[in-house]
């Protein structure tokens, strides 16, 4: 019997220099047809992109860009899942993640989804609005710490056009303008963890999933009116933990939350797969590529659900190397699992 899976698509920032080259191997049709349709529009293809012999970021981190590319490595991943092995029964993603789930779900065509990836990513090109700031909430081995949540949450009441941007596993993703994020890098106190200190300001993104998305909505709502929206063919579940059925949703919701409040509202991953957890059941989670780094946020959730008995970073890592629930197709020997 097929194992039941809950597909997550990652978002924008996981292309990163170490995923250089991830599309050379696909002989994905979702990938050909990303490429087309980039050819036609006179841009870089994915393929183009990825086959650069550096990584480079006004290339590689610039909104028209990395949006087509990151959904590119997604869309070419998901072809190449060993459906005999594994029942798709639900499809999420973390952030620009939610458009790549609506053409895996069906809700739009993949022309559709492609038109909507390209012109959200394009409308960030030489129009970066405000900014995104990363710090962590709990220490190395995922231990949150009450006074970095209320650190975090004093600086959003305190500082204007200071936003919650995205709830991402133990990490707290805040979204403003430049002039915000400066008082809150400098307020929060510096926090090394690996090979990263914090807080991170995230190189070349808006102030996403905040009101200061607010004209992009309305363009997007008015150049994406004619996009043909669908009930989903798999469980579709967004970002603020909307659970969408096949043919038991209108597909006008999803519109109105796509174009909506998933521009403007905090985006809550956290609250996205715990429902999808809930409601689904899935014996195993795939996380598509390009990279991984989305997978902590993942084991965190499940630590805090305590699912399939795991309850600290430990179980987890214990869990992984014994019978692996949370299968990164970023990583080899995890892909091997979900292809072959």
């Amino acid at each position: 019997m097929p194992k039941k899976a809950l597909v997550i698509c990652p978002g924008r920032g996981s292309y990163s220099k170490d995923t250089l080259g991830y599309l050379k191997d696909s002989s994905s049709q979702k990938l050909a047809e990303a490429n087309r349709f980039r050819k036609l529009r006179h841009q870089p293809t994915p393929s183009e992109l990825d086959s650069k012999p550096r990584f480079a970021a006004r290339f590689h981190l610039a909104g028209e860009s990395a949006s087509i590319l990151t959904a590119a490595c997604s869309l070419a991943d998901y072809d190449s899942i060993n459906l005999d092995k594994y029942d798709i029964i639900g499809v999420c993603g973390n952030s620009m993640g939610h458009y790549t789930a609506l053409a895996i779900s069906g809700v739009l065509s993949l022309q559709d989804s492609l038109r909507l990836i390209d012109q959200m990513g394009a409308y960030q090109e030489d129009n970066i609005i405000g900014g995104q700031l990363l710090y962590p909430l709990a220490d190395e081995d995922w231990i949150v710490q009450n006074n970095r949540i209320l650190q975090i949450n004093t600086l959003v009441e305190q500082i204007p056009d200071l936003y919650h941007s995205i709830h991402l596993g133990t990490q707290a993703i805040l979204g403003g303008t430049k002039e915000a994020l400066q008082r809150a890098n400098e307020q929060l106190p510096p926090c090394k963890q690996s090979r990263h200190t914090f807080p991170i300001l995230l190189p070349m993104h808006s102030a996403f999933h905040t009101p200061l998305m607010e004209f992009t909505a309305r363009r997007a709502q008015w150049d994406l009116s004619d996009l043909q929206w669908e009930s989903p063919r798999i469980t579709l579940i967004g970002g603020l933990g909307n659970v969408w059925h096949p043919k038991a949703c209108n597909p006008q919701k999803i519109k109105e939350y796509t174009l909506g409040p998933q521009l403007l509202e905090p985006y809550d991953f956290n609250q996205m797969l715990q429902n999808a957890i809930a409601h689904l059941s899935p014996e195993v989670l795939i996380l598509l590529g390009p990279g991984s780094n989305l997978g902590g946020a993942v084991a965190q959730n499940l630590i805090s659900l305590g699912w399939s008995e795991i309850r600290s970073k430990k179980d987890f890592l214990t869990r992984q190397t014994e019978a692996p629930i949370l299968l990164s197709m970023g990583r080899p020997l995890q892909r091997d699992l979900v292809c072959n």
